[in-house]
């Protein structure tokens, strides 16, 4: 596995609607176009990949990474000629989660917007569930 490549924070949303999709994931037209600038120049990967691993004060966080093939146990979520991939133990923690890029003027990161955690850190960088 590769080095993580971005940033990533969590949010818990409350009150929010959510529409059934097809895909476990959806992401933003901002999110879309910044997952595609990182491919540009890296023909030899496919897409990237989205995992989640026990750390940060709260239990978990979100990590993700270029992938070269897709595993037997990711599930794949295809958008705007944009491929990501989500690791089998990360599938559940992100059903109905919208995948935004949000750009400010200390940061730029992919927020994701996940109506089903719990609780987040005073970061935002890691959840429980």
């Amino acid at each position: 596995m590769s080095a993580s490549i971005a940033r990533a924070t969590v949010r818990a949303v409350s009150r929010r609607k959510i529409l059934p999709t097809r895909a476990a994931l959806t992401l933003t037209p901002s999110a879309v176009n910044k997952v595609k600038q990182l491919l540009q120049n890296k023909p030899e990967y496919i897409g990237l990949k989205v995992g989640v691993r026990t750390r940060g004060c709260n239990g978990l966080t979100y990590t993700l990474d270029y992938t070269k093939e897709k595993d037997k146990s990711d599930e794949e979520v295809l958008q705007d000629g944009v491929r990501v991939f989500i690791e089998k133990k990360a599938q559940l923690t992100l059903l109905g989660t919208e995948m935004d890029f949000v750009e400010s003027k200390l940061s730029s990161e992919f927020v994701f917007n996940n109506p089903n955690i719990k609780g987040t850190c005073g970061c935002g960088e890691s959840f429980n569930m």
